[in-house]
């Protein structure tokens, strides 16, 4: 009889780390990832300069890159890029300098592979939804697209795809119109 490993934040500090090697635990589930594609964390660093830009000028909350996010000993992630209310950053920074409740808004930008796309699109919207996140943008950059959810009934539900000549606002980032295009110069979708 085979059993199921339900992983926690504590297993974690027995597993080989590396700058290559990025452990998630959804669930239990543990979820490991290697370094992304260049085009990849490009995309992520234009998100954040964007965001960055935009609450520089309103000062309404902070932008954080890569942000060590645990909700529970069992759901422990790392996503791509995050924005917090300045109230809601008070509530969920800890003493250990991690989040532990939910941002208002997470982007996750693809990263190829079945088991990748099945963690953002699947694992990763089950948790945010459950834990409160008002918003999220799924950034496909082999696409040059943008899959927006936002909390409907404590559940993440879809709102619409943008690509290229689409504008990005949200109710949640008062002022911000971006257009999609920003978000993808540099990258070459080959």
């Amino acid at each position: 009889m085979a059993s199921t490993v339900h992983w926690t934040s504590a297993d974690l500090v027995a597993l080989p780390h590396d700058e290559w090697t990025r452990y998630e635990i959804i669930a239990g589930e543990l979820f490991v990832s290697k370094q992304p594609h260049f085009y990849h964390q490009h995309v992520c660093g234009n998100v954040y300069h964007l965001l960055q830009t935009w609450n520089a000028r309103t000062q309404l909350g902070q932008t954080i890159f890569a942000p060590g996010l645990i909700f529970a000993d069992d759901d422990d992630v790392v996503p791509d890029v995050a924005w917090l209310s300045n109230q809601r950053l008070v509530d969920a920074l800890g003493s250990d300098g991690k989040l532990h409740s939910a941002p208002e808004l997470i982007i996750e930008v693809l990263s190829p592979g079945v088991k990748n796309e099945r963690r953002d699109r699947e694992a990763k919207m089950r948790l945010y939804s459950r834990r409160g996140v008002r918003e999220y943008w799924i950034l496909d950059w082999k696409l040059q697209s943008i899959e927006v959810f936002r909390s409907k009934n404590d559940e993440l539900a879809p709102v619409i795809v943008l690509i290229k000549g689409d504008k990005l606002e949200s109710p949640l980032l008062p002022g911000l119109s971006v257009a999609v295009d920003q978000l993808f110069i540099g990258v070459d979708p080959g």
